[in-house]
């Protein structure tokens, strides 16, 4: 077990959020919630301008900032710059929020809409959902707080910013659990991070190497080790004790991740058995399998 070193939460009046995320997806729907909730919101700043912002004093107000690839001067590399820089800054990180969605529901909302896709004009929908996707992939992958609004209404999507983003005192701790494999390092943001490596590993049985942990008979693998009870459950008695301590010092969000060699087997496992103990606590809990969503095999 390692944990990351201390992170320290901004006030509510130095959150900086940044909002992103594919056309169609809700970005503009968030940004407007964000609003309503107190924010200062700056939508469609040049790309450019946003560290000019960044490095000026702390407001009194949480900002939203919203960039996407319509942004004047837009760039992936540009955009992952500023993310890096300034999500490591620890006394006022800026902490990105992605707007998922599937390809096929993108596509049905901009046929009912019967708008062009701003990057493809002059071709189908498709065609721009596909590049923009291809365009933003590296940004997902930073993302603090993902929500995927494939099945969501408008409304749905301003309950959820509110769960995560109320600047509210009296707001609940959302907590999120990580599954990523080593190999591509640790995913930024982590609270508290585990090692899974040491558990059998389901990769050298081969009806159970193209399956993940997900699925019953990986977890029952997983399980099957004799080291795995009382991991988990010194695991789940940690995280019950400091999740109260972390409520009572003001923290809105606590991120917890679980690392093994590929990111599929052994720490999806781990991610979803203590999010479903949590959750079956009253904790409000999320989910992320890094390495899944690269490939598009995790549930939403």
């Amino acid at each position: 077990m390692g944990i990351l070193s201390q992170q320290i939460e901004p006030s509510t009046a130095d959150r900086r959020v940044l909002v992103t995320g594919p056309s169609g997806a809700g970005r503009t729907t968030a940004i407007r919630a964000l609003e309503d909730l107190g924010y200062e919101a700056i939508d469609n700043l040049p790309l450019s301008f946003v560290p000019r912002l960044l490095e000026g004093d702390p407001v009194r107000r949480p900002v939203a900032l919203g960039i996407d690839v319509r942004n004047r001067d837009f760039s992936t590399a540009a955009l992952i710059e500023v993310i890096d820089t300034w999500g490591a800054d620890r006394t006022r990180p800026l902490e990105v929020l992605y707007l998922d969605c599937s390809a096929d529901t993108l596509v049905n909302r901009f046929s009912e809409t019967r708008r062009r896709h701003p990057i493809a004009p002059a071709e189908t929908p498709r065609d721009g959902i596909d590049r923009e996707m291809d365009l933003l992939a590296p940004i997902r992958v930073r993302a603090d707080v993902l929500i995927d609004t494939t099945e969501m209404s408008p409304h749905d999507l301003k309950a959820e910013i509110g769960n995560w983003f109320s600047v509210s005192e009296q707001r609940a701790l959302a907590v999120s659990v990580h599954s990523f494999s080593y190999k591509r390092g640790l995913p930024r943001g982590l609270d508290m991070v585990f090692d899974t490596r040491f558990l059998n590993n389901p990769y050298w049985d081969a009806s159970l190497r193209g399956k993940t942990g997900l699925e019953g008979e990986v977890q029952a693998y997983v399980a099957g080790d004799d080291r795995f009870a009382a991991f988990f459950g010194k695991v789940l008695d940690l995280t019950l004790m400091l999740l109260p301590a972390y409520v009572e010092e003001g923290k809105s969000y606590f991120s917890i991740g679980f690392g093994c060699t590929g990111g599929q087997h052994r720490s999806v496992t781990m991610t979803e058995r203590l999010a479903k103990a949590l959750a079956e606590g009253g904790w409000q809990v999320s989910i992320r399998h890094r390495e899944l969503e690269r490939r598009g095999a995790a549930r939403a």
